[in-house]
C-alpha cells in the first residue's frame, strides 16, 4: 500500500517536473522571438539612417 502512495507521488511530481520545463522552453522562444524583433527593428533603423545621410 505505501509503494502505491510512493508510485502516485513519483508519477505526480514527475508530471509537475514535465509541465515547468515546458513553460521555461515557452517563455525562452518567446524571449527568443522578441529580442530577434527588436534586432530586426533596429537593423531596419540603422538602415533609415544610412540612406538618409548618403
Amino acid at each position: 500500500m505505501n509503494l502505491m502512495h510512493e508510485d502516485l507521488a513519483r508519477a505526480h511530481m514527475d508530471a509537475r517536473l514535465r509541465q515547468a520545463r515546458g513553460l521555461q522552453r515557452g517563455h525562452r522562444l518567446a524571449r527568443g522571438a522578441r529580442l530577434t524583433r527588436r534586432a530586426e527593428r533596429a537593423h531596419q533603423q540603422a538602415r533609415l539612417l544610412l540612406d538618409r545621410n548618403l
